[in-house]
């Protein structure tokens, strides 16, 4: 089995994977990371995602084999408690969290996002998080904290 060396939130990490086997499962049962979650498996839902290199990614669907050595980003390597990033800082302002499952999908979606589009307007957003998924209905509140992130900057 195949050794790799992953980038995970400004670390190295060794993780003895098959080429085929999915992100997702590395990050979580060979990491123990608590984020990305797994939703539906078939990059329908949004869950899973990460960053690779900076690009939101559905880590359910991307082989260990094709990350190589781009920059994984999680949920938990976007900001911290003391400097949480301004999507975080924003869900915590606007009481977004429900259930709290779909999260990371939208946030780390939004903070990439964001990086490329400092000032979207609502119809920009909405494009934006297409695909992803909420089943408690937080939507609204979703996008006034992506709204609220962009005016922090």
């Amino acid at each position: 089995m195949p050794r790799y060396t992953l980038q995970v939130d400004g670390r190295a990490e060794q993780v003895d994977a098959d080429a085929d086997m999915p992100l997702l499962y590395a990050l979580r049962d060979n990491l123990g990371l608590h984020n990305p979650h797994f939703g539906c498996g078939l990059a329908q839902c949004g869950a899973c995602t990460v960053h690779l290199d900076g690009e939101p990614t559905r880590s359910c669907v991307t082989p260990m084999g094709a990350v190589g050595t781009r920059q994984v980003t999680t949920l938990a390597g976007l900001g911290t408690e003391e400097k949480p990033h301004p999507v975080q800082a924003a869900y915590v302002e606007e009481a977004v969290p429900q259930c709290g499952y779909c999260i990371n999908g939208w946030i780390m979606t939004a903070a990439a996002f964001l990086k490329k589009t400092p000032k979207p307007t609502d119809a920009e957003i909405r494009e934006a998080m297409t695909g992803l998924k909420c089943r408690c209905g937080t939507h609204m509140a979703i996008l006034r904290a992506i709204k609220r992130a962009a005016a922090m900057g």
